[in-house]
Formats: C-alpha cells, sequence, structure tokens
C-alpha cells in the first residue's frame, strides 16, 4: 500500500484481491480463539441477564479461554469458524484488496495520496465490504456467542443451519441484522488499520529505518493494530451486543448502546478490551506480514508465467 519505486513490480488488482482474502483466512485460523473470548466478555454482562441462563463468569481473556476449554471442550473455542472464513474470503478480499484501487481513484492515478484521500478510501472500501459479507459476520458471531454445554441445546447445529434459521424466524433481514453499526465500525476500523499500517510503513521506508522486509512489514501491523483497537473498541461492542440479541430485544443499535450505558456504565463499551487487542495486534501482524508475502510471491509466479524465459 506503499507507493512503490519504479524498479519494483507492482502487484495487480486481482492479486491484492485474492491476496488479501487468502492472508485474512490465515489470520483468521490463528487467532479465532481470541476473538471468540472477545465474543464472550463482550456480551457477559447481557447474557447474565437472559432467562434460564447459567450465567457463566468469564474473567479475562486466558481466562476465558480456559473456562471455555474446561466447561464446553476445546471445540469450543473455533465455534462459527466456517462462517469465519466465509467472512473473510469475502470481506478482506473487498476492503483490505481494494483499497489501492480506491485510492487511485480518489487521486484519479497519480501517485500521491494524502490523508484525506486515504481515509475516503478506507471508508469506501470497508463499507462495501459490509454489504457482502453481513450475513456471515452474523452468524459468526451467533456461534461464537452459543454456549454448548454437555445438557443444553444449541441455537444452531451447522453454518447452513444458522443461515435458514435466522432467515426463517427473523426474515431475510435478519441476516444484515446491525448492518449499520457493523458498517460504522468497518470504516473505523478499515481507516485506523489501513492508513496507520499505510503511513507507518511509507515513513519506514522514506527514512530508511528498515527494508521493504518482513520486519518493517511486522512493526507497521502492530502499531495498525493497536490504534484500531482502541478507535474501533466501543462500536465492536455495540455492534456484537446488537447482532447477536434476540429478536426484538433492541429496537436499533443507539438503543442497544443506550441500554448498555444505562445497566452497566461507561466502562461496557471498552469490554474484552485486552482479547480484542490481543486479536487484533497478533491478527493484524499475520495478515499484513502473509498479505505481503502472497502479493510478491504471486506476482513474481506472474511474471515468470508471462516471460518464462
Amino acid at each position: 500500500m506503499v507507493v512503490v519505486k519504479p524498479t519494483d513490480v507492482v502487484p495487480s488488482a486481482s492479486i491484492k484481491f485474492f491476496g488479501a482474502g487468502m492472508a485474512a483466512c490465515v489470520a483468521d485460523l490463528i487467532t479465532f480463539p481470541l476473538d471468540t473470548a472477545k465474543v464472550r466478555l463482550q456480551i457477559q454482562g447481557e447474557s447474565q441477564k437472559v432467562k434460564g441462563s447459567s450465567a457463566v463468569k468469564y474473567r479475562g481473556v486466558f481466562g476465558t479461554i480456559n473456562t471455555m476449554v474446561r466447561t464446553e471442550g476445546a471445540r469450543s473455542l473455533y465455534n462459527g469458524l466456517v462462517a469465519g472464513l466465509q467472512r473473510q474470503m469475502s470481506f478482506a478480499s473487498v476492503r483490505i484488496g481494494l483499497y489501492d484501487s480506491m485510492k487511485q481513484f480518489y487521486t484519479r492515478g497519480t501517485e500521491s495520496a494524502g490523508i484525506v484521500t486515504r481515509l475516503m478510501a478506507g471508508c469506501t472500501t470497508g463499507a462495501m465490504a459490509v454489504a457482502f459479507a453481513q450475513p456471515t459476520d452474523v452468524v459468526k458471531v451467533r456461534f461464537q456467542a452459543q454456549v454448548r454445554l454437555a445438557d443444553s441445546e444449541r441455537r444452531y447445529n451447522s453454518t447452513l443451519d444458522a443461515y435458514k434459521t435466522i432467515a426463517r424466524n427473523e426474515g431475510v433481514r435478519g441476516l444484515w441484522k446491525g448492518c449499520m453499526p457493523n458498517i460504522t465500525r468497518n470504516a473505523i476500523v478499515n481507516c485506523a488499520e489501513l492508513v496507520t499500517y499505510d503511513m507507518i510503513k511509507e515513513l519506514i521506508l522514506k527514512y530508511d529505518l528498515m527494508t521493504d522486509n518482513m520486519p518493517c512489514h511486522f512493526t507497521a501491523a502492530f502499531g495498525a493494530g493497536f490504534c484500531t483497537t482502541v478507535v474501533a473498541s466501543p462500536v465492536d461492542v455495540v455492534k456484537t451486543r446488537f447482532m447477536n440479541s434476540g429478536n426484538g430485544q433492541y429496537t436499533s443499535a443507539i438503543n442497544c448502546a443506550l441500554t448498555m450505558l444505562r445497566n452497566e456504565g461507561p466502562a461496557a463499551f471498552y469490554k474484552g478490551f485486552m482479547p480484542s487487542f490481543l486479536r487484533l495486534g497478533s491478527w493484524n501482524i499475520v495478515m499484513f506480514v502473509t498479505y505481503e508475502q502472497i502479493k510478491r510471491g504471486m506476482t513474481q509466479a506472474q511474471r515468470h508465467w508471462e516471460s518464462p524465459f
């Protein structure tokens, strides 16, 4: 996403598109337990008020993971993984893979892109991605929030069953539940994540602190993960609560936020902050490092295919 030298080979838009989806899937496979722990912590105050809830108490990131493994088995950490991978292939491909193309669109093909242009590109691809991937996000959150005790009935039996059940009980609109807070969240996340990574990497290369290699990508990704968590955590909590809520529990995302504020106080908006940071930080590192390597590898393979001799 940084301006390259004339001698460098620029990856094509298709390589960036598919490379982003593949890299995001790799990152999800590695960090999914942290994401599940984050969801459980975010809905904890709400789930304790649900009628008939056994109200399992979660404390901290690793305490949550330990409790889940002890009470539900290790597989519970990967509840919703299939929907999560479906989400990344449709979501990350758009929001990350099309970021450079959207940046060029706003700059009319020139190489210079200011902070406003980068923010506009990040907001645009983030909103576009939600339109494609919202149903997969709803199903992923529902599975991650689902407590699977030995004597309890499962909310959904499979990913396909979840799509069907939600559409049948809540209408097709149920699959796009929380779309507006998700668009808000992902506009914020995309701007914080991609723009921060873009600018940190650019500064590192501009001042020759590192070369364009793995340590540079690691540093930029870590900074992007921290900034994103701080900015996006409140919206992320509201999004998770609203998407996981039963039919009629909240009238809107704003009502969900006001209910949280009234019942649990301002601190509720930063529930699950540590797992969010651990997850976003590690996810960003794995995703961006993998993405850069995939782009480089696929570009070299394309060059070799086009000019084998």
